[in-house]
């Protein structure tokens, strides 16, 4: 003799049950400035890495990203091409909507003004 059995597969919980995600603000701002290395390809010879602050409301973020830049450069290329991979990569990695990436190029360095190492001794 068969038997029908069927199983019972639980069904979720409704979503506002389930909890929610919260991504701290410092994270995206980690992962801003991430993305403003990869599309600056890397940091001018004596510079310091991009630094990002991030303000998010209701979802959406603000995002402000300082960068140094090698002299001579197209400025605003290049600070077009840090807001577009910021904003492509906030999106896709956190889900998040940007409303605003502001970039701050807060020094040039010149390749020929570039501080030159000591020869000699060492203490």
């Amino acid at each position: 003799m068969a038997t029908d059995v069927t199983e019972r597969v639980p069904q979720p919980a409704p979503v506002r049950e389930r909890g929610a995600t919260t991504i701290a603000d410092r994270v995206v701002a980690k992962i801003s400035a991430r993305a403003a290395r990869e599309a600056l390809g890397g940091v001018p010879e004596g510079g310091h890495p991009p630094h990002a602050s991030v303000v998010v409301h209701r979802g959406a973020a603000r995002i402000s990203v300082s960068v140094e830049l090698g002299y001579p450069t197209d400025v605003g290329r290049r600070c077009g091409a840090v807001r577009s991979r910021v904003r492509t990569r906030v999106e896709q990695l956190v889900g998040m909507e940007v409303h605003e990436v502001a970039v701050h190029v807060e020094r040039l360095h010149s390749a020929h003004t570039a501080p030159t190492p000591r020869k000699g001794r060492t203490a």
